[in-house]
């Protein structure tokens, strides 16, 4: 017998799982579920139609380009950058039960509210990855985490503080040729699109799972020079066996093909950044998420234990940096052997 969903797909209506419906019929799941989860899931919802229409009409508006300062790891702000965060932050804002926000454009975190007010959950998001695109109408997008506010740790920084193994929620909207949602809250992952018709995000891959090999990797090869020797046998060893390279330069137009399609992505230390570039709170940690639950993997790729998970770092700061190796098991496999290689 066919579920509701396929039903639905199957007859000549259209699709009207709504991503609100989804999280709702999710929550029944837990019977002392208060509604809050679905209420910060409908704030990244709202942001995330608001910051499309703004990609979408930057050339109009006047909003591409550089904004003119730096953020805090000295790369230099978009104006999108700032209008994406502002928004991020005034849709969350708005929301009782957020207790702490973090963006990657800001050199601290947020609080909004402490436990004893009501605040029992943090978020944590990158506003505008691959902004620098933009002026070149290529594909962005917004990542965010959801980790539970600890009352008894008095310090925002700390509290955000946590492995990626204690997400409650990941994932990202990807600003393209339609808006995408691709969301995990530990029971799958799920996508959907928005519906410029009805002004609403529409369930339309559900469960997804990642292909477990697909010859195709995606890597600025650009720095290979700077790669370590065992991400340049790689390398050498993809291109005897025929891989395909696929690099769009948008961490999350990168990582969204490589979940639907199967291949891995490589962002390895270089030697201006021995210890990796992504942001592991803001960006490795709920990629990691998406992607172990779609049968992926997600590993660190360098150092003494190239091998060992993302989700298991336990954060230093919340601005971490680290090297990442993500996507197909046998992709990651086939990586992860010539990393140990001699």
């Amino acid at each position: 017998m066919s579920s509701p969903i396929e039903a639905s797909r199957n007859s000549h209506f259209p699709n009207l799982m709504s991503l609100q419906s989804f999280i709702l019929r999710e929550e029944e799941r837990y019977p002392s579920a208060g509604g809050d989860f679905t209420w910060i899931l409908s704030a990244l919802s709202l942001a995330a139609k608001s910051i499309a229409a703004k990609v979408r009409t930057a050339r109009i508006e006047d909003v591409l380009g550089e904004q003119g300062g730096a953020n805090v790891h000295g790369e230099t702000q978009q104006k999108l950058d700032v209008i994406a965060n502002d928004i991020l932050m005034t849709c969350l804002g708005n929301r009782p039960s957020v207790a702490v926000v973090a963006s990657e454009e800001d050199e601290e975190p947020t609080i909004l509210r402490r436990g004893s007010q009501g605040g029992k959950y943090c978020v944590i998001f990158d506003p505008l990855d691959g902004s620098s695109n933009l002026d070149v109408c290529v594909s962005v997008g917004t990542v965010f985490s959801i980790l539970r506010n600890d009352p008894n740790i008095p310090g925002a920084a700390e509290t955000l503080q946590q492995p990626g193994t204690k997400q409650l929620a990941a994932g990202y909207i990807l600003y393209g040729s339609s808006t995408v949602f691709v969301l995990t809250t530990g029971n799958g992952v799920h996508m959907f699109v928005l519906d410029p018709a009805i002004g609403t995000f529409v369930l339309v891959k559900s469960n997804i799972q990642i292909p477990r090999a697909h010859r195709s990797y995606s890597v600025n090869e650009a720095y290979r020079h700077s790669f370590p020797a065992g991400i340049q046998r790689y390398l050498d060893w993809a291109h005897q066996h025929d891989y395909s390279s696929r690099y769009i330069g948008s961490m999350v137009s990168d990582v969204h093909r490589i979940l639907l399609q199967g291949g891995v992505f490589l962002y390895p230390p270089t030697k201006k950044n021995p210890t990796g570039k992504l942001r592991l709170m803001y960006e490795a940690n709920p990629m990691a998420f998406i992607m172990e639950q779609a049968g992926g993997r997600a590993v660190v790729g360098s150092g003494p234990e190239p091998d060992r998970r993302v989700l298991e770092i336990e954060p230093t700061g919340i601005h971490q940096r680290t090297s990442l190796v993500i996507g197909s098991p046998d992709e990651v496999a086939n990586v992860l052997t010539h990393l140990k290689a001699s």
